[in-house]
C-alpha cells in the first residue's frame, strides 16, 4: 500500500497552506479530524483526544502551527495546522475506522524501513522500482542513483569535518547550486514550479551530471584539504561548483543547448508521450 492508494479523508475538503520558509504543505487539523470522525464538535473531540494521549498532548505545540485562513464571514482566522508528519502522528491516536488505513500504511512503511536499514540494497531496489513506476527512463534512473551515492559521500565528508546537519548542509548546497547553475535551491525549485517535490528528481540528465560533477569535486577537495570552519567549507563548495560551471558553459557552447531548464520531470515525461505514440504508429 502506498500513500497514493489511500482515499485521503474520503474526498472531504481539507484546507491546506504552503509554507514558503519551511517548504512544506500544512493541513488544517480540525478539517482532518472532522473528516476522519464525523464529529459534531471537533474542538471538543480534539480536547478529549489530547487528554487520552498524554504523549501527543506534550508535543501538540510542536506539531501544530497556526496559519491564517479566510472564513465564510470574509475574515482571517488563525487555525492550527500540521505537516504531513504531524497529521500522521495525530491520526495514530484517532480511534476511528476511517483512520485504520492510515495506521496500516504507517505500520507497513515502518516495517519496510527497518528491512532497508538491515539490508541497504533493498532501499536501492525500492528506489529503482519507484522511479520506473513513475515513468523515468533507465538512463535517467542510473544517473539518479549515482547522484545519490555521490551526494551521500559528500554529506559524510561534511559530517566528518564538523558541518552541522540541516542549516549547514543547506547553506553549502545553495553555494554549490548558485555557483554552477546561478540559482539557490529555492530559486531552482521555483523555476521548475516545484513545492515539496525533490529538486534532483526533477533534473534532466544534463542537470544531474553537472550537479554530480560539482559535488564530486567538492567531496574530493574536502578529503584532500580537510576544511574545518564553515568559511573554509563554503570556499570548497564554491570551487566544486566552479568546476561544474566551466563544464556547463563548455557544453552549452558546443551543443547550443542550455543545461538549466524550467522543465520539471512531470512536464518532460508528458512531452515525451506524443513522440512515443508517433514512433509506434510509424513502426506499425
Amino acid at each position: 500500500m502506498t500513500m497514493q492508494d489511500l482515499k485521503l479523508f474520503d474526498q472531504r475538503q481539507i484546507r491546506t497552506v504552503w509554507d514558503e520558509v519551511q517548504e512544506k504543505w500544512y493541513f488544517c487539523v480540525t478539517d482532518v479530524i472532522e473528516a476522519l470522525t464525523d464529529s459534531n464538535d471537533v474542538r471538543q473531540y480534539i480536547k478529549r483526544l489530547r487528554q487520552r494521549d498524554s504523549e501527543l498532548n506534550s508535543v501538540w505545540g510542536t506539531i501544530c502551527t497556526p496559519h491564517q485562513f479566510i472564513s465564510t464571514d470574509g475574515k482571517r482566522h488563525a487555525t492550527n495546522c500540521a505537516s504531513i508528519e504531524g497529521i500522521l502522528r495525530i491520526v495514530q491516536s484517532v480511534p476511528s475506522k476511517k483512520a485504520e488505513p492510515f495506521k496500516r500504511w504507517l505500520a507497513e512503511v515502518g516495517a519496510e524501513r527497518i528491512r532497508q536499514m538491515q539490508d541497504p540494497e533493498l532501499g536501492i531496489q525500492q528506489s529503482l522500482m519507484d522511479y520506473k513506476r513513475l515513468g523515468y527512463s533507465d538512463n535517467w534512473i542510473n544517473q539518479r542513483l549515482k547522484s545519490i551515492e555521490i551526494r551521500k559521500d559528500l554529506t559524510d565528508q561534511w559530517k566528518a569535518h564538523n558541518v552541522k546537519e540541516g542549516v549547514g548542509y543547506a547553506t553549502l548546497t545553495d553555494i554549490i547550486y548558485q555557483t554552477w547553475a546561478g540559482l539557490t535551491a529555492r530559486e531552482y525549485k521555483h523555476l521548475k514550479g516545484l513545492h515539496q517535490e525533490n529538486l534532483r528528481d526533477n533534473m534532466t540528465n544534463e542537470e544531474l551530471v553537472m550537479n554530480m560533477l560539482a559535488e564530486l569535486t567538492a567531496t574530493n577537495i574536502t578529503k584532500e584539504e580537510h576544511p574545518q570552519t564553515m568559511h573554509e567549507h563554503a570556499q570548497v563548495a564554491a570551487r566544486g561548483g566552479s568546476v561544474a560551471r566551466v563544464a556547463k558553459e563548455a557544453f552549452e557552447e558546443q551543443t547550443g543547448k542550455k543545461v538549466v531548464t524550467s522543465l520539471n520531470m512531470k512536464q518532460y515525461l508528458e512531452a515525451q508521450q506524443p513522440t512515443l505514440g508517433l514512433e509506434q504508429d510509424s513502426e506499425e
